[in-house]
């Protein structure tokens, strides 16, 4: 299958929205009445080893293209892989 570099995203990304809504909503009604902290950095904490895993499995873990495809700088990426003990 040929890729056409000139097509547009087709909007299934939204979808990452609406999972994030739905496990949000799930973890407040789970909280049973505790006070929740931090959750921006829990969330990010939470996602962030699967997006590095799942990029640098497509790029077959070259380093250069995976940062373009997240859109950080490789010194950057390289940090973040380490701290998650992917390198």
């Amino acid at each position: 299958m040929t890729q056409n570099k000139n097509k547009k995203f087709n909007g299934e990304g939204r979808q990452l929205g609406h999972q994030v809504s739905k496990s949000m909503r799930k973890y407040f009604k789970e909280l049973d009445g505790e006070k929740p902290t931090d959750i921006y950095n829990m969330v990010l904490k939470e996602v962030e080893l699967p997006l590095l895993e799942i990029v640098m499995r497509e790029c077959n873990d070259n380093q250069s293209k995976a940062s373009k495809i997240l859109g950080i700088n490789r010194g950057t990426l390289r940090t973040k892989l380490k701290e998650h003990k992917l390198l």
